[in-house]
């Protein structure tokens, strides 16, 4: 005993073994001791080790214990070792009553497969939870997290973030402010402001699911998949990406959007497939396919667009407008220069009909079994070849407009040279038969041509149009995640007696734990660590001879 120094105290120091304590449960065992037997609380020095059952083992340099209260405080080199983790830190509070503890100095969390870091974090021990705040960092070897606050249970694995967070792989960047993520299974469900980068591909959603092994996402409600390298942006309200396969498949009102020359072309439809490495993408779009740019536009069963050929196939039923031109037939192709990114070429192949409304009145109609069309540097049709058993009813008229007759004519083949969407001039090759007849003479009911069809009413004239008498799809409510759980405070903000932190003996009082509500919601303002005051630490060597002496 040291009456000058530590009145009311006794001094315990291992010689051959070490000092040790047993309270209800927890054992401790360390190199010195400073116990005060009244007040049922000690300090404890070097190789300082606590022990409760066979679930928490915990060594540092120093720690106090507090018997009344059970309230515990350990300092320097802190070690915590749970059955499912390893959490160490410079400084660590333990409440037995309540079975948790707490860190606010900075601190690290290891287990088998990932190491957590934060400065502030608090385990739940009944519960197998932590609650980490503050810069808070997930390392694991598949990717990194990186959040503000994050909810972990070591048992199942499982994670809840809140607030920016972030999950980096090797091929892939999640964000979100809200996010569930399987830490055994690496996969999560993610909301609020959710995306994910994969290389070039970009990613957005109200709500994404994200499977690592096999780079699998799934999104839904107001979806944007962009494509940086191939400067597009898909649209739609489900998408699933199968990243290793190059692949997207998006549904509930997709549209597809293509940067070509100054405009972009548009594809919308039932469902869109998206697949192929980069630069050499092809689009599927099948059931009501419908494509627009500014100055063409079309519709069909289903549409195949290949990037790295430039070819765009318009399959079953397919109706194509070229400003006012309506052109039809068994399929269609649409061919684009890959160097100037615009089309150049027409074909239709099978009852090729083309049909355009005469300045006045009636169509000017031709028709023939194969079409061919050239492009100018306009993205007009210049040029229109029909071949094998072309027809055309044509309406001639002067250059003030007056109608000179309607002309019918036969021959193998037809070309047309147009300008400014309109026909210049017609030359007909092989086998012509050609009759012109005043207006008077036509019969009306002989004016169109076997299996005219005139569909303007369909024109498809903006991009809004792309979704004209479409199924209007009901947004499928998110339920999201489970709101953040919001403890109560671990320091009691009393100054009562059993006040844990509130004995006269300890290196710490009330009033030295600043900020403690702050530091527990996450303040980065407030990181200071909580060092023990040891200016009454007893110094080894004078301490030993003393307590030798009194012996004597």
């Amino acid at each position: 005993m040291d009456q000058e120094n530590y009145p009311g105290a006794f001094i315990f120091t291992g010689v051959e073994k070490q000092v040790y304590f047993i309270h209800e449960g927890i054992k401790v065992w360390c190199d010195q001791a400073i116990f005060y037997e009244e007040q049922n609380f000690f300090r404890a020095f070097g190789n300082v080790k606590m022990n409760q059952g066979d679930t928490i083992n915990l060594t540092s340099k120093y720690a106090e214990y507090d018997g009344m209260t059970q309230f515990a405080f350990a300092s320097e080199d802190v070690v915590l070792t749970s059955p499912s983790n390893v959490l160490t830190t410079d400084s660590l509070f333990f409440n037995r009553i309540k079975q948790e503890s707490f860190y606010r100095s900075g601190g690290m969390v290891k287990d088998s497969s990932s190491t957590i870091n934060s400065i502030v974090g608090r385990y739940f021990m009944e519960r197998d939870k932590y609650a980490f705040r503050d810069d808070v960092v997930v390392t694991n070897p598949e990717y990194k997290m990186n959040t503000e606050i994050l909810d972990f249970y070591p048992e199942s694995g499982h994670a809840y973030l809140y607030g920016p967070s972030t999950i980096i792989g090797e091929t892939s960047k999640v964000y979100c402010e809200r996010g569930f993520y399987n830490t055994t299974l690496d996969e999560g469900y993610f909301t609020k402001n959710a995306k994910i980068d994969y290389d070039s591909r970009n990613v957005v959603g109200d709500s994404i699911y994200f499977r690592r092994a096999d780079n699998f996402a799934s999104a839904t409600n107001n979806i944007v998949v962009t494509d940086t390298l191939n400067q597009s942006v898909v649209k739609g309200h489900y998408a699933e990406v199968y990243k290793d396969l190059d692949s997207l498949f998006i549904t509930k009102n997709p549209i597809a959007s293509t940067k070509q020359d100054k405009d972009s072309v548009h594809i919308a439809s039932d469902v869109l497939m998206i697949t192929g490495p980069e630069k050499n993408r092809i689009i599927r779009a099948f059931k009501d396919a419908r494509i627009y740019k500014t100055d063409l536009s079309g519709k069909a069963d289903s549409i195949w667009s290949g990037e790295a050929s430039g070819l765009t196939k318009m399959i079953t039923n397919p109706i194509l407008w070229a400003e006012e031109s309506q052109i039809t037939g068994d399929t269609i192709h649409l061919i684009s220069n890959q160097e100037t990114e615009k089309i150049d070429s027409l074909k239709v192949f099978y009852d090729a009909f083309m049909v355009m409304k005469d300045s006045i009145e009636g169509y000017n109609q031709v028709k023939g079994k194969e079409m061919y069309a050239l492009f100018n540097d306009e993205n007009d049709i210049e040029e229109v070849n029909f071949i094998k058993n072309t027809e055309t009813i044509y309406y001639v008229r002067e250059d003030d407009g007056t109608l000179v007759g309607i002309d019918k004519a036969l021959s193998a083949t037809i070309k047309l040279l147009m300008k400014d969407n309109d026909i210049e001039d017609v030359y007909y090759y092989n086998a012509v038969e050609s009759d012109l007849m005043p207006e008077e003479e036509f019969p009306p009911n002989a004016r169109k041509l076997k299996n005219f069809n005139w569909r303007g009413d369909e024109m498809i004239r903006s991009k809004a149009d792309l979704f004209k008498d479409r199924k209007a799809f009901e947004l499928v409510p998110i339920q999201g995640l489970k709101a953040q759980e919001i403890e109560d405070a671990f320091f009691d903000d009393t100054n009562s007696s059993e006040n844990p932190i509130n004995n006269s003996n300890s290196t710490f009082q009330q009033k030295n734990i600043k900020g403690k509500q702050e530091d527990e919601s996450a303040n980065k303002n407030e990181k200071n660590s909580i060092k023990p005051q040891t200016k009454d630490k007893p110094k080894e060597k004078p301490q030993l001879e003393k307590i030798e002496n009194k012996k004597e």
